[in-house]
């Protein structure tokens, strides 16, 4: 008896008044990180866009600056980030299937993941710092003169893609250590996950985004 008056209050918190089922909840939630995550691919598309336009300009430059990033450091990085989509999968799972302690364990695994893809970025700047490849008064570029100005533009829009994919990696961070907080208090069960689940969407988009960052700014002209 005790046991069903606790569950409760849980069930009814599930419910927001302004909907008329569980089901419609979820599929409002769904819709609105849909059209959130469609914001997102025009944000980034744009992005991708000029990268495009002025590689397509300025080809020497952009092929001598991406010579400089470290592929390895990449490579690790892009592995990473593909265990965080398994653990944040299984994650999923585990909090459709009710099950606490793992939907706290893999949504943890999925944070380390990505706390050490944050920590491999910050070695990989700090390696520009120090060679001087930061646009700005102090860039420098030996190797080719007449082309700092190319390789300056290369590494801004260098900067501001992987800063702007690392924001979001902490921004869902964030979020994954609330969705700890609240599993832990029991707060997800096979009827209610939608959080986890939309958490899941956001995170492998993010992903998704650096799978087509690494080609597109370590890779291309490697040959």
């Amino acid at each position: 008896m005790q046991l069903r008056r606790s569950k409760l209050p849980e069930t009814h918190a599930l419910h927001a008044h302004q909907f008329d089922s569980m089901e419609q909840q979820r599929e409002s939630t769904s819709l609105g990180m849909w059209v959130f995550l469609v914001t997102e691919i025009m944000f980034f598309g744009g992005l991708f866009l000029v990268y495009i336009v002025y590689r397509h300009l300025f080809h020497e430059g952009f092929v001598a600056g991406s010579h400089h990033l470290d592929i390895k450091l990449g490579a690790i990085n892009t592995a990473v980030l593909i265990g965080s989509s398994l653990t944040m999968a299984l994650a999923v799972r585990a909090s459709q299937m009710g099950k606490r302690n793992l939907t706290i364990l893999f949504l943890l695994l999925t944070v380390i993941l990505g706390g050490a893809f944050l920590g491999i970025k910050v070695v990989e700047y700090g390696h520009k710092f120090h060679d001087h490849l930061v646009p700005g008064p102090n860039f420098e570029w030996k190797e080719k003169p007449e082309i700092t100005h190319q390789v300056e533009l290369f590494y801004s829009l260098y900067f501001c893609m992987t800063g702007l994919h690392a924001t979001h990696m902490i921004i869902g961070i964030g979020i994954l250590l609330a969705l700890m907080y609240h599993a832990k208090q029991g707060r997800y069960s096979p009827e209610y996950h939608a959080p986890v689940e939309l958490t899941g969407l956001y995170w492998h988009f993010v992903d998704i985004v650096w799978i087509f960052l690494f080609p597109f700014l370590y890779l291309l002209g490697r040959h």
